[in-house]
């Protein structure tokens, strides 16, 4: 289990657990049911790279206490 935090620098800030080999998707799933949004609607960043819904966190190297940026569209 991992812990990743999501924060759309608006005073939002999301912990959600999850495994390295879940999906993005996935990952948007945990968030929505924790911020009341709709995860087709989530997308979610590090610096300048825009998460895909099909690759895994693994893929990403997405690692336990890592912060990525929650945007909305």
């Amino acid at each position: 289990m991992i812990e990743i935090t999501c924060n759309d620098r608006l005073g939002k800030k999301v912990r959600v657990k999850c495994n390295s080999d879940d999906t993005i998707g996935d990952l948007k799933k945990l968030v929505a049911a924790q911020t009341g949004t709709k995860a087709d609607k989530i997308v979610l960043k590090k610096w300048y790279t825009i998460f895909k819904d099909h690759i895994s966190l693994g893929d990403y190297e997405i690692h336990d206490g890592m912060n990525l940026e929650l945007y909305y569209q």
